[in-house]
């Protein structure tokens, strides 16, 4: 785990999931780490019990031009999401039970951060096969300074 990580920014986190006919919300406040290198965001934070992936640190890299998001998790249960418009990407993602690849589809990605702080929005598919949707997801994630 990254000991060094600067957590100079309040992360909030509201995501959604639809799954079964069935809606899920969650919101997660935290401290972070915010950067802009190479034309994306870096946005990094410690998870916790409450999310239930205590031990890992997620990074959230979203291209400044809105064209891609990556969601990467370090640790116990790594994982490594990639939503892109117009592709679909097979991902790793590792849950309590063992490991499995799913199909991950931008259904929206809008970036609306600066060097100061902001907002992003991004939506995406979930997917077993072309043909079984798993869930939707949607994030909103802002980022703000804290002196």
């Amino acid at each position: 785990m990254n000991k060094t990580l600067k957590e100079n920014y309040i992360i909030r986190i509201k995501s959604r999931i639809e799954q079964d006919g069935e809606t899920e919300q969650v919101e997660l406040m935290t401290r972070g780490s915010f950067a802009l290198r190479g034309g994306s965001y870096y946005i990094t934070y410690r998870e916790t019990e409450t999310t239930g992936y205590e031990g890992n640190v997620t990074t959230l890299k979203i291209a400044a031009d809105s064209s891609r998001v990556a969601m990467l998790r370090f640790g116990p249960q790594a994982s490594q999401l990639v939503i892109e418009k117009g592709r679909r990407n097979l991902c790793h993602y590792e849950t309590g039970y063992g490991s499995v690849t799913l199909g991950v589809t931008a259904d929206g990605i809008q970036c609306d951060l600066s060097s100061k702080g902001g907002t992003a929005r991004f939506s995406y598919l979930l997917d077993g096969d072309v043909s079984t949707i798993i869930s939707k997801n949607s994030l909103e994630v802002t980022v703000t300074h804290v002196n």
